[in-house]
């Protein structure tokens, strides 16, 4: 059986999640050969809810198949497709399989993803979401009726170290604090010394918050300017796009692998914070690379 991710937050030890994406469609099968692959390489598991506001296979279905194989799952919940009632139920029923994390995040734009016609819920936003949660931890729902049978989960949410100007990004993490988060996995960094000012304002406002940096593997020099020019919240600096575009474009993978796994040496290292979350975004094998540049021994 796999060691809960709320007893793994606490032992002290580094803490490595990864991302596993979704299929579009039903032929999962790539989907449970990631898992089965990661499975003795990391803590956790994320399983992405319609990221980037595109229609895939839900997160709750994929953290079903991460139980199964005895892997800790981490359930991402988004306020953008569901009100307070849906959200409630689909918690419910997680924690009756057996799924105790969770990720509470607002939701790419609708412009972002495949259906931008679609009508955003937002009927709650994710500090709304943590305080949902935390309210049935103790026993009621939203509206404050008695559960017949309770949960207990592990809460988590996302933070943006990289954003400019930091101050709104810091007033919203703080209300996530306090409405009570166990962990938090931030946005992409390529910058430390912008992942250093966060876990210190982090720290401040309730030190046992662990923090898991955010590392996004780069394909390309292009995937680098996109990622830098299209997604708020992530900067890709020009010496790293730079550094990336001097190798060839076959060695583009390779190179990014490189990046990362330093990264996460220098995290790791210098002990800045509690682990990471590695995001691969479609290339899921190539966590074990990563983990191996950042001198990590799988099991």
């Amino acid at each position: 059986m796999a060691e809960p991710f709320r007893k793994i937050l606490k032992s002290g030890k580094f803490i490595v999640t990864a991302e596993i994406g979704p299929v579009k469609g039903t032929n999962v099968q790539k989907m449970i050969d990631n898992i089965e692959l990661l499975k003795t390489k990391v803590d956790a598991l994320n399983v992405t809810d319609n990221q980037s506001a595109v229609m895939k296979y839900p997160s709750l279905g994929g953290c079903l198949f991460i139980k199964e194989r005895e892997v800790e799952p981490i359930l991402q919940v988004t306020c953008r497709d569901r009100n307070r009632l849906s959200i409630q139920a689909d918690l419910l029923f997680a924690f009756s399989r057996g799924v105790e994390n969770v990720l509470c995040i607002t939701g790419d734009a609708l412009k972002m993803g495949d259906h931008p016609e679609a009508k955003p819920v937002y009927d709650i936003d994710s500090v709304q979401l943590i305080q949902l949660i935390r309210n049935m931890n103790s026993g009621k729902d939203l509206a404050g009726n008695k559960l017949d049978g309770g949960v207990d989960f592990c809460i988590g949410t996302t933070a943006t170290p990289s954003a400019e100007p930091i101050e709104p990004q810091l007033i919203k993490y703080g209300k996530k604090v306090k409405a009570g988060i166990d962990f938090v996995q931030t946005q992409a960094v390529y910058d430390l010394n912008e992942l250093k000012r966060f876990v210190n304002y982090s720290r401040k406002i309730n030190k046992d918050v662990k923090i898991l940096a955010g590392v996004v593997l780069l394909a390309s020099a292009g995937m680098a300017k996109w990622l830098d020019g299209n997604v708020p919240g992530i900067i890709v600096p020009r010496s790293l796009i730079d550094e990336m575009a001097e190798v060839p474009e076959e060695e583009g993978l390779s190179k990014g692998i490189e990046v990362a796994g330093g990264l996460i040496k220098r995290i790791k290292d210098e002990e800045i914070c509690d682990g990471v979350h590695i995001m691969a975004i479609g290339k899921e094998e190539k966590v074990i690379d990563i983990l191996k540049a950042a001198g990590i021994p799988g099991d």
